[in-house]
């Protein structure tokens, strides 16, 4: 029979690994994860760090969207209010057009009129958390000015017009979603801004000085009806909110249920099977407890096995 020269060194390597196991094993019980360091499981790490990733991305979504869903709120509000004065101004023009008012009544029309047309300036400078809801990328610049020194007033937009002045958010999965709409594609139409039949402002400045004198103006029927394919135009231009609100609303309710799955499958991945480990940390001391008593052995009988036959 043949005997390694070497059986101490290896009965002391051998209860060192199995020392070293050991402590791991009760590392894992006491932190409740499988996996503590990169070494531990390579695999199970790196797969970690991706779902961590997503998760990270998920979660700074979900902010970014937060903060979207509260503007685009505001702003279907907004168009909600000028919708209304829309409405009121309608019904007053369509009044004063019926030929039933005195030139008193008219004057007084007028002034509502002027008063919707105010209101309705003010809806379109609106600004929520110190940018304004219509000027484009230009958020700290009022959108639009009204020049009283012309008749008609005059209603300049000073917002952005260009190629940037829509602004989008990105989805974790790559859809882009539209957050704003430039005051010139709500208050007209970008393409065809000097249009009175989509310029809302401006149809509104057109009416008051229509019935101002107390005589309705030549042009007070056409402006009616450009006022109403002004209320129509912003009405289209609302669907665009409404649309992006439900969108964010839906992907973020999609990234929710997407981070509870990840969650879980960390936990799947990472967490310590208790009975599992349980039963190798009682292996792993039984073989520690029987290699330290061999080694003991034959450290007092000087490495010999022969004396112990």
């Amino acid at each position: 029979m043949r005997f390694d020269p070497f059986y101490l060194n290896s009965a002391v390597a051998a209860l060192d690994q199995t020392s070293a196991m050991e402590q791991l094993l009760t590392n894992e019980i006491s932190s409740g994860k499988s996996v503590n360091s990169l070494s531990d499981n390579p695999v199970a790490a790196g797969q970690n760090v991706l779902l961590s990733a997503q998760l990270n991305l998920d979660d700074s979504f979900s902010q970014t969207e937060s903060s979207a869903v509260g503007m685009l709120q505001i702003t279907d509000s907004t168009l909600g209010s000028v919708v209304s004065q829309l409405t009121q101004a309608l019904s007053l023009a369509t009044e004063g057009n019926n030929g039933t008012l005195n030139a008193s009544d008219l004057k007084s029309l007028a002034t509502q009129l002027s008063g919707i047309r105010d209101e309705v300036l003010s809806l379109a400078n609106t600004a929520y958390m110190g940018q304004y809801l219509f000027s484009g990328s230009k958020g700290g610049t009022v959108p639009f000015t009204l020049d009283m020194t012309t008749t008609p007033n005059t209603v300049t937009y000073n917002g952005d017009s260009g190629a940037g002045a829509i602004s989008y958010i990105t989805t974790p999965n790559g859809q882009k979603i539209q957050t704003n709409l430039p005051g010139n594609q709500v208050f007209s139409d970008a393409a065809d801004p000097s249009n009175p039949a989509k310029n809302v402002l401006q149809t509104l400045a057109n009416l008051e000085t229509d019935f101002s004198s107390g005589t309705p103006s030549a042009t007070a029927a056409s402006d009616t009806t450009a006022l109403t394919a002004a209320l129509n135009y912003v009405g289209q231009q609302r669907v665009t909110i409404d649309n992006s609100i439900n969108q964010l609303q839906a992907a973020q309710s999609y990234t929710q249920t997407q981070g509870t799955q990840i969650t879980a499958s960390q936990t799947d991945l990472l967490q310590t099977d208790m009975a599992l480990v349980s039963t190798q940390l009682s292996t792993a001391e039984t073989q520690q407890a029987a290699l330290t008593q061999v080694v003991n052995l034959l450290e007092k009988n000087n490495g010999s096995l022969f004396s112990l036959l």
